[in-house]
């Protein structure tokens, strides 16, 4: 199958979505499908305001209708909302071609922290986004009814993998010389310093060992101003940060808006119990959807109270939970989820 997916999330860029597309891309390719990636970096760009390290297509509309016409594909896939997502979009609708669409990010909640969007405005505006697309896909059963309880249509379950090859197990925390004179336990956070994380709850909490955060962003300037006591390790290689997991005791996830949360998934390969609120995209990666156990971490409103007793979670029950998350399994979710574009 020849798929065409439109993104405004790709390399250099470092989070979350574009560790998924791009492992998405690779296990297409595996089995046998053609993919042809569309990104900011084959358009003139702008850094996003706010958002330093994220670049985003200027008026790629043209450029971008010569492209998709040229071009032979069965399925079309927009990946992002923004203005290479938006620009397909019209795109596809004017040649009543068929599409598939991604939730990866709550942006109505980003866009309130940011810049006081109301919440109703934002959904307004990502509803529309997806409302002609075929099949929205959607990381978590939270956040699947979220939106279906604000309207929007054709939803359609994506859950995301890991990389159990490249976050390998520990079975205790390992030497990593720029923590080694750190006191223990030590707790890390990795991802990006934004308003949505909630960073702050990680850096106020109570904690009688060492705190370390990995990940850049637009607070992060602000943050190691107000904050001691702090290691900051900035930007690290995917090599790299699998030997920062598996030289801490416990990974703390503070945010209350995520949609999935793939970095819990990297830190428990390796071993690393998981400190997190009981809100979708931990409860997603930690809780058995039919049981209700929760395995390789600890939920809480208390975020200091879970840290505490995640120090307690066998490394072994964290390796074995992230197990039940493939990226194989992903790729056949997503193939099932695609439209015929031309019909």
């Amino acid at each position: 199958m020849k798929i065409i997916l439109v993104t405004d999330a790709w390399r250099p860029q470092v989070n979350g979505v574009v560790t998924t597309l791009v492992e998405l891309v690779r296990e297409l390719e595996k089995v046998g499908h053609q993919i042809e990636v569309i990104h900011p970096g084959m358009f003139k760009t702008r850094p996003c305001p706010g958002y330093a390290g994220i670049d985003l297509a200027v008026k790629p509309k043209q450029q971008l209708r010569q492209m998709l016409e040229s071009a032979n594909f069965d399925a079309i896939h927009l990946a992002t909302e923004g203005p290479l997502g938006w620009a397909a979009r019209g795109i596809c609708r004017h040649h009543q071609w068929r599409f598939t669409t991604a939730y990866h990010t709550r942006f109505p909640e980003v866009l309130k922290a940011a810049i006081r969007l109301p919440l109703f405005l934002g959904y307004a505006l990502f509803k529309r986004f997806h409302r002609h697309s075929a099949g929205v896909m959607v990381p978590t059963t939270g956040v699947q009814n979220l939106l279906k309880m604000r309207g929007f249509q054709n939803l359609r379950p994506w859950t995301h993998g890991v990389d159990v090859e490249l976050f390998n197990y520990a079975h205790e925390p390992q030497s990593y010389p720029p923590l080694s004179q750190l006191k223990r336990p030590i707790a890390v956070y990795v991802g990006r310093l934004s308003y949505e994380k909630n960073i702050e709850k990680f850096l106020k909490m109570p904690f009688e060992g060492s705190k370390v955060v990995c990940g850049v962003g637009p607070l992060e300037e602000n943050l190691k101003s107000r904050f001691d006591g702090i290691t900051w390790l900035g930007l690290l290689p995917r090599s790299e940060l699998a030997k920062v997991y598996q030289a801490c005791d416990v990974f703390v996830f503070p945010s209350q808006h995520e949609t999935f949360g793939l970095v819990m998934l990297e830190a428990m390969a390796c071993g690393t119990p998981v400190a997190a609120y009981p809100v979708d995209g931990p409860q997603e990666v930690l809780q058995n959807q039919l049981t209700g156990e929760v395995k390789g971490g600890v939920l809480n409103e208390d975020l200091a109270l879970a840290t505490q007793s995640a120090l307690n979670i066998p490394r072994y029950l964290a390796r074995q939970r992230s197990l039940e998350f493939s990226w194989e399994q992903s790729c056949q979710l997503f193939i099932q989820n695609l439209v015929v574009a031309k019909i």
